[in-house]
């Protein structure tokens, strides 16, 4: 930038020759100089402001433009960000065989606290205790008064609780998106469904973990994203089950029992078509462990597959089976029932004096301890202990459920010959209603092991043969005839071909020795017995049938009924026709036109 001088010499010198002023001359200069001066500030200031209001109008824009994008979004609770592994809050469907669904997901709300970002903590505590009267007022207000910045008030709210929350309006309490597991149809398969509880938790999610049953068995499929949301399919039939549970608990409290257990399984696949445990509970709202006392009298026990009992006379089949097996006798073969039966101090009695002898058909219809305990001398315990082991008595069940290892059965300590003679009639060994009803499937079937299973099979599922097509028929056809004329007289279905077995088993007392008023009785059954589908088991705890004029505790009494109108109410359900019997007309004269 090249400057003006304020003297220039040249009009200095014309100035004095013309008798001026030469200072007028650089007081110009210097005023049009600050003139110049002026002007570029002016354009500097005007060139700033023009850049500041560009600036402005953009941020403005830009905050315009994203109060237009929050206007249009769905209003939300801040979230606190957590680092680690995201939380998977999906979790996969239970559903029946038919599709019905057991187990689902539910969208609701957490509620949890900021205290610090309360106006008024006493008032919010006082509020929520009114929305929550569980709460501890106590406690409630001196965490929100105290140094906390966080604390969970409940898990999971309803729609109205979580209304009502609002209401109070206090900041410092947020919601918190999650889901919850829900069971629709309440306690129906409780014991087997198990539960769900949360895993890790977040303010904005919280992972939905099993705890018991198939949510525990198959956590890691039903939280598997890779699955894409597809459902467990069980083997149950929700309406059966229903319906199961039902009858049973009637003839249970008609019973005055204290428990009792049902299985339906299909005897060529293996399927759990129902298994019911009393009493039970609601999945909902799964009560808590028992601390002490008796497991088994907790809801949450499942008798049908933790429980393990000496099931009495029901396993008298399973010696006659395999002696015919091994040749040693057929149907009527007569064995010697003449008794007691003395092995060193030990006495083995029938309930009933059977005369000198009876049939192998006759010792299961009349259920003879003795002619079995005779059988089972002939079998010898390696071979019974054997026979019994490929039909599954020996270990645990293979269902699919976290409990099952908790009830494997109680083996004797030496398979002595007396322990054969007593297991024979099922006395000396404990084990599982499930396991009875996977042995009654092998045996019954046409003699292939079958295993039990909740889940929903394609077709029938054999496994190694256990006795021959001859031999399975031969104890379908015994068994019927405990229902026609022994001791399950009171087994029979209008219809239905019903065959099984009664056991009465004397409970053990925990100090040793066995009580004489308390029994578990059972009663084992096929349906139809002529063409096999399904083996159900009734198993009663402590019973007592009690309108006559004496107490009556024997499974003829109390199982068998209920096993009874069991079949008579889930074998239409089942698919089962009633088989009617035709009368050829009787005193009819044909004549003609």
């Amino acid at each position: 930038m090249i400057r003006t001088p304020l003297r220039p010499l040249a009009r200095i010198l014309k100035a004095r020759e013309k008798g001026e002023n030469p200072d007028v001359i650089e007081a110009e200069n210097v005023r049009l100089r600050q003139e110049a001066e002026q002007d570029r500030a002016r354009d500097r200031a005007e060139g700033r402001l023009l850049v500041l209001g560009m600036a402005f109008f953009f941020a403005f824009a830009v905050i315009g433009g994203r109060m237009g994008v929050l206007a249009s979004t769905e209003a939300e609770e801040p979230r606190a960000q957590a680092q680690g592994n995201p939380i998977i809050g999906q979790r996969s469907d239970i559903v029946d065989r038919n599709g019905r669904i057991l187990a689902t997901n539910l969208d609701t709300y957490s509620l949890y606290a900021q205290p610090h970002h309360m106006v008024d903590p006493a008032m919010a505590a006082e509020k929520l205790l009114e929305v929550f009267p569980e709460l501890d007022g106590e406690r409630l207000l001196r965490d929100f008064t105290g140094d906390r910045k966080f604390l969970w008030i409940r898990r999971q709210i309803s729609p109205e609780q979580m209304q009502a929350v609002h209401d109070i309006g206090s900041p410092g309490l947020l919601f918190g998106p999650r889901e919850m597991r829900l069971y629709p149809n309440g306690p129906v398969a409780a014991h087997i469904l198990g539960g769900a509880s949360y895993g890790r938790e977040g303010v904005s999610s919280a992972e939905v973990i099993g705890v018991a049953g198939v949510e525990r068995q198959f956590d890691d499929y039903l939280r598997d994203p890779a699955n894409e949301g597809a459902p467990l399919e069980l083997s149950l039939d929700l309406t059966i089950q229903a319906a199961a549970e039902e009858v049973l608990a009637g003839g249970m409290s008609i019973m005055n029992a204290k428990g009792a257990a049902s299985i339906l399984m299909d005897v060529h696949t293996g399927e759990i078509i129902s298994m019911v445990s009393l009493p039970d509970f609601d999945p909902n709202n799964r009560p808590q462990v028992l601390t002490n006392g008796d497991q088994s009298d907790s809801p949450l026990f499942n008798r049908a597959l933790q429980g393990v009992y000496e099931l009495g006379s029901v396993f008298k089949i399973f010696a006659v089976g395999q002696a015919m097996e091994l040749g040693l006798l057929n149907a009527n073969t007569m064995i010697d029932t003449r008794g007691p039966l003395q092995w060193g101090r030990f006495r083995i009695r029938d309930f009933h004096d059977y005369g000198a002898s009876l049939s192998a058909t006759d010792i299961i219809v009349k259920s003879s301890n003795i002619g079995t305990a005779r059988i089972a001398m002939q079998i010898g315990g390696a071979r019974q202990r054997e026979f019994l082991g490929e039909l599954g008595f020996l270990e645990a069940t293979p269902v699919e459920m976290i409990e099952a290892p908790s009830g494997a059965p109680l083996l004797p300590r030496q398979w002595s010959e007396i322990s054969t003679m007593t297991i024979s009639y099922g006395h000396g060994l404990s084990t599982s209603p499930v396991h009875l009803a996977a042995g009654y499937a092998s045996l019954l079937n046409g003699g292939l092991r079958v295993e039990p299973t909740l889940l929903r099979q394609d077709g029938p599922q054999y496994g190694d043969r256990v006795v021959s097509e001859q031999v399975s028929a031969a104890a379908r056809s015994m068994l019927r005839q405990v229902v026609e004329r022994g001791t399950a007289s009171f087994g029979e279905v209008p219809g239905y071909e019903v065959g099984g077995k009664t056991g009465t088993a004397d409970k053990p007392r925990p100090q040793g020795g066995y009580y004489d008023d308390k029994v578990i009785s059972t009663f084992a059954s096929v349906f139809p017995a002529d063409d096999p589908q399904y083996v159900l088991i009734v198993t009663l705890d402590e019973p007592v049938e009690s309108s006559g004029d004496r107490p009556r505790r024997t499974a003829g009494w109390t199982a068998v009924p209920i096993a009874a109108e069991m079949i008579r109410r889930v074998a239409p359900l089942l698919g089962l026709r009633p088989q009617i019997e035709t009368l050829e007309p009787t005193g009819v004269t044909l004549t003609s036109n």
